[in-house]
């Protein structure tokens, strides 16, 4: 079966069965004939974009939604195979992890930051909040015009919509992670 064709089955099969539909209910709500459905479902079948639209208006959802993969329920996302992101002479190493989903509406980074490194941010969006947890280490972070020290099991969360910066005051470099959220404005 082509993959497009089994995805779009297999989207179709789930949000029926997530619904408690039948296939006679889902032609009710859809104009798509119950064999039709039938041959979707079985992946026998290439419906055209019409089919698709009718089928996603009359479950009320987005076209992608039947035609993309669900996005699987378990990934490793091992660190040893990103290139990090580097900064002030390589003392700063930043590994996206996973990147902004405007679903999710926050995306996440490993950051290590070597003895006497630093970093200055600008000012994120409005409202955007930023958690930094320390795993090993020290970082001193400045806030506007405050100033935190942060070592192992620190977190500190802040509004990132001002100038903030990292320093490493320490002899060790500094594990940590971060979390960026972005509230709908």
């Amino acid at each position: 079966m082509d993959n497009y064709i089994s995805t779009i089955a297999s989207n179709l099969k789930r949000i029926r069965n997530e619904r408690d539909l039948s296939l006679d209910k889902v032609a009710l709500l859809t104009g798509v004939s119950k064999s039709m459905l039938s041959q979707i479902e079985k992946g026998k079948a290439n419906p055209s974009i019409s089919t698709l639209w009718k089928l996603s208006n009359g479950f009320k959802i987005s076209f992608t939604e039947l035609i993309n993969a669900p996005e699987d329920n378990i990934e490793l996302i091992s660190i040893n195979l990103k290139e990090p992101l580097t900064e002030d002479n390589g003392r700063l190493r930043n590994y996206p992890i996973s990147p902004f989903d405007p679903e999710k509406r926050f995306e996440t980074y490993q950051i290590e930051l070597d003895p006497k490194g630093r970093h200055r941010a600008d000012p994120h969006p409005l409202k955007t909040l930023e958690y930094v947890s320390v795993m090993s280490g020290a970082i001193d972070i400045t806030v506007g015009e405050q100033k935190y020290h942060l070592t192992k099991g620190d977190t500190l969360r802040f509004k990132a919509d001002i100038p903030h910066s990292y320093f490493n005051p320490g002899e060790e470099t500094c594990l940590m992670y971060m979390i960026l959220y972005y509230p709908k404005n």
